[in-house]
């Protein structure tokens, strides 16, 4: 019996299986879980991504630009599964010109694009999915830490400050309904998202030498179990959460 034997289980944002997404979608399904993929733009990698799995999983199109991709997700996703304990949001883009050292010089039209796609659409989500958690559940994002301003990562990181504020009220709002939401700050990896961030190397060359625990920039594993532990029961009663899974660095000023 897995500690998620049983759930169903939304998670969006797989591309490869170096994401994030991909090993909580893995351990979901070896912990006893029912899982549902979203993908957006090339759906026909995602689909051979799914057949990776220990089960290949359906995987659905969600363009969180897309009021009627968000207004029918609940019926598309109500096709395979008959409701939904957890949510996984594992969706983030910033335009080219928000990151890299540009900040004084972003367009508010890129900065809006980054704010919708890795902010407002945890809110989103969400809601899209409430209509299929009717006897509650959890809500889990991916984030990075936003409490510093990090070299290179400019809008991305007010983004980031953003989705902890969102992930706050919508523990405010969807407590009463019995959904707890939380958010796992990970410490950099190299996946997709990573390699489409200008000067990304700054931080592969310093974080493992600063990280009290070493840290694998490879490794998704840690972030992916901590994401499945807040999607089990074993996390009653915690909500509006950052759980820091970046080998210690968020923890000791360097």
């Amino acid at each position: 019996m897995g500690i998620l034997q049983g759930k169903r289980i939304l998670v969006t944002g797989v591309l490869t299986d170096a994401s994030i997404a991909f090993s909580v979608a893995k351990l979901a399904q070896e912990e006893g879980a029912t899982v549902v993929l979203t993908g957006f733009g090339r759906l026909s990698l995602v689909e051979r991504i799914a057949k990776r799995l220990p089960s290949p999983a359906p995987v659905l199109e969600l363009d969180v630009q897309n009021t009627e991709h968000l207004d029918t997700l609940a019926a598309r996703v109500g096709e395979h599964v008959d409701g939904l304990d957890g949510v996984v949001h594992s969706i983030g883009f910033a335009p080219q010109t928000a990151l890299g050292g540009n900040f004084l010089n972003t367009s508010w039209e890129d900065v809006a694009t980054a704010l919708q796609v890795s902010t407002y659409s945890f809110k989103s989500l969400a809601v899209a999915c409430l209509p299929l958690m009717k006897e509650g559940g959890a809500v889990v994002g991916l984030d990075f830490d936003a409490s510093k301003a990090w070299p290179v990562y400019d809008w991305m990181g007010v983004a980031k400050a953003g989705l902890e504020s969102c992930s706050r009220y919508l523990a405010r709002d969807l407590g009463k309904q019995n959904i707890r939401v939380n958010l796992v700050a990970a410490g950099p990896l190299r996946t997709m998202a990573a390699k489409s961030i200008p000067g990304f190397k700054e931080f592969e060359d310093s974080w493992p030498e600063k990280a009290p625990l070493g840290w694998d920039l490879s490794d998704t594993i840690p972030a992916a179990k901590a994401c499945v532990a807040l999607l089990s029961d074993w996390f009653p009663a915690t909500t509006g959460e950052i759980v820091h899974v970046d080998g210690g660095v968020h923890a000791i000023g360097a």
